[in-house]
């Protein structure tokens, strides 16, 4: 059976690393990138392909999509994930804060949707999945620009399922809480507001994402799915 082939942006530490590990695992080709070059340093390792890009930059996403379409004949995959934005009260950001965040948690899935879209459509189907937050619905005062720009996320996904779901391409969203490498690092008292009393690890949220990604995830789309220990208390 031919392999899958996932296209991860920003995999290069954290949940983004551990998204490409456990893909890695679940049998798929990698194509990874990310502005350190680590990303495509952990694909080498284990015999993927990457290269040193920005989520920001259409060129970049172009030119990893070229990457897969040239080394493995296809996209199946796609996860799109972001580092962090600019912190504070609101109105002490710089409109060049709130437009980093446009770039970098809207633009960022909106400029790979453009590009890989219509392979996936011509090879019948496929999953986009982005990293988000736990905050669009329950906006979280510390991340003001993350919240604003990933609650824009959140209606995108929508629409984006709206018109390609008739072509078998789904996209979702993952919304995770506080994540870390080892939740046992941790201390208690600062999980007491969390329903399970602690963070998630990144391989958590990674399996979720390597779930949306595959066949079992099939009628799954237009989703914000929250990775959060019960944190949000909508419903």
């Amino acid at each position: 059976m031919k392999k899958k082939v996932a296209v991860v942006v920003g995999g290069g530490s954290g949940i983004g690393a551990a998204v490409v590990r456990v893909l890695h695992e679940a049998g798929h080709e990698l194509v990874v990138m990310s502005p350190s070059g680590r990303g495509r340093e952990l694909a080498e390792s284990l015999g993927g392909v990457g290269l040193d890009g920005s989520n920001r930059s259409q060129d970049d996403l172009a030119s990893l999509v070229d990457l897969a379409l040239r080394t493995y004949g296809g996209v199946d995959v796609v996860v799109n994930n972001s580092g962090h934005g600019a912190t504070g009260p609101v109105l002490d950001l710089t409109d060049e804060d709130w437009q980093d965040g446009l770039e970098g948690y809207l633009l960022n899935v909106v400029r790979m949707a453009r590009v890989v879209t219509p392979h996936l459509v011509e090879n019948g189907g496929g999953s986009i999945v982005n990293i988000s937050t736990s905050s669009p619905f329950e906006p979280n005062p510390r991340y003001p620009v993350s919240a604003t720009f990933r609650s824009g996320l959140a209606s995108f996904v929508k629409l984006y399922s709206d018109e390609y779901g008739p072509a078998g391409v789904r996209m979702n969203n993952v919304l995770p809480g506080w994540t870390v490498a080892d939740p046992a690092a941790v201390s208690p008292e600062w999980t007491q507001r969390i329903p399970l009393r602690r963070a998630a690890a990144t391989e958590e949220v990674a399996r979720v994402v390597r779930f949306l990604a595959s066949d079992d995830a099939s009628y799954v789309t237009g989703q914000n799915i929250r990775v959060d220990g019960g944190v949000s208390r909508g419903v």
